[in-house]
């Protein structure tokens, strides 16, 4: 089906809708995380006009589960949030916000030591730190984030 698009010198020029550039869907998802080969039900970040949504991250090791210790689990949760960052073609540098949950406030300094390594070169995102009761799979801490995805 043609749509009439402009008037130009008397004529009426039509177009065709599937000629017109490509848009990006309003919202995008990225990644399928799957734990002992099913399925997770979330994905690992949505998009949606200029922000990506980063799903809470919970660094585990080749078995599945968190390493030993908050410098261990920081570092591995931090990799995550690079790796899912790619994913829409972003770094570190396009975080603007991250919540941390930490299983114990006590390790709030250990965190700190890990997560500032990921930021060598400029301004940290803004963030909130609480204590919880408890996270999945047993975690000392997970860190939710969001990103500007725009143009820059």
């Amino acid at each position: 089906m043609k749509l009439p698009i402009a008037l130009a010198a008397g004529a009426l020029i039509m177009t065709n809708p599937a000629d017109a550039a490509p848009t990006r869907p309003v919202v995008e998802h990225y990644g399928n995380p799957t734990m002992n080969g099913q399925r997770l039900p979330f994905s690992r970040a949505v998009r949606v006009g200029d922000i990506l949504y980063l799903s809470g991250a919970i660094g585990r090791g080749p078995d599945g589960k968190p390493p030993e210790g908050i410098e261990a689990q920081t570092k591995a949760t931090m990799d995550d949030i690079g790796e899912t960052l790619k994913l829409a073609g972003l770094g570190f540098r396009d975080l603007f916000h991250c919540t941390v949950f930490l299983s114990d406030m006590k390790n709030w300094a250990a965190f700190n030591q890990v997560y500032v390594t990921y930021f060598p070169d400029g301004p940290l995102p803004a963030r909130s730190a609480v204590g919880v009761n408890g996270l999945a799979l047993g975690a000392l801490m997970e860190i939710e984030c969001q990103a500007y995805a725009g143009k820059k």
